[in-house]
């Protein structure tokens, strides 16, 4: 990577810049997690092919698998409380919005509302469905879903595109509140601070965290035809940033020797 591609100022229009996320706490690597799950599920639900319906399948049932090892949903509930208290305190604030304030603040009572009704069973009805739980249990063993494993699931997929769309958006409404709220309460997170522009001597960053305002998630965003990329590591008090050359697949990257300007967000 040359000294000017590295020291370059930053673009700022979003379009042009990919955002590298590291999650600093448990309940933030679930909510990612969680995230990242349920747009797959949903973007596979939508296409029209039998395979994309399998990986539907499969984000369906990852998610599954995550929130029955917690009360992900009772994490959930507070912090939507949390948010809402915090943001009704705006409202004397001088310069505030408060037609978008309100909105803000309704959807989030709506999503509240929405999962609280769901009640703690929220997920027995998936963990009811023999079908499913069939695709559950081989979905454990690398290539346990198989059509000879499984006739049920590939009869299930030789069904016309609608028939599955249905049905699995049928299934998904289970989750659906909780994933709705998990992408809101990132939105707010990720729009909680402001970013700054840093800079890395060498390719390296280090960074101790005010513990008086704390950091849950981290975002480094970087030009989009950048050669380099972000590896972060840390925890709630520090973390440490090396930026590594992508020399192609084959390739084993180095950290970058130059200075690198990056914008840096603590949410």
């Amino acid at each position: 990577m040359s000294q000017g591609a590295a020291n370059a100022p930053l673009r700022q229009e979003a379009r042009d810049m990919i955002v590298y996320e590291q999650p600093l706490t448990e309940r933030m690597r679930t909510f990612l997690r969680i995230e990242f799950l349920a747009r797959q599920a949903q973007h596979h639900a939508r296409q029209p092919s039998a395979w994309s319906s399998r990986a539907a399948m499969h984000s369906l049932i990852e998610i599954l698998a995550i929130v029955s090892r917690g009360d992900v949903r009772g994490e959930v509930l507070k912090d939507l409380e949390r948010h809402a208290t915090i943001l009704t305190g705006f409202g004397n604030r001088p310069g505030v919005d408060r037609t978008r304030l309100d909105a803000l603040l309704a959807r989030i009572s709506q999503l509240r509302e929405q999962l609280g009704s769901c009640g703690a069973n929220y997920t027995q009805p998936l963990k009811n469905s023999e079908f499913l739980a069939s695709i559950r249990h081989r979905s454990a063993i690398p290539g346990g879903t198989c059509e000879f494993d499984l006739p049920d699931f590939k009869h299930w997929l030789s069904l016309p595109e609608e028939q599955r769309y249905n049905d699995f958006q049928a299934w998904f409404r289970h989750l659906k509140p909780l994933c709705d709220a998990i992408g809101q309460l990132l939105w707010l997170t990720r729009e909680s601070s402001p970013g700054k522009q840093e800079l890395a001597p060498g390719g390296m960053f280090q960074y101790q965290i005010d513990r008086s305002i704390g950091c849950q998630l981290v975002r480094i965003s970087l030009p989009a035809g950048a050669d380099y990329y972000p590896e972060i590591s840390g925890g709630q008090h520090r973390f440490t940033v090396r930026f590594l050359t992508w020399s192609g697949p084959e390739q084993r990257p180095v950290q970058v020797l130059d200075d690198v300007r990056f914008d840096l967000t603590c949410c």
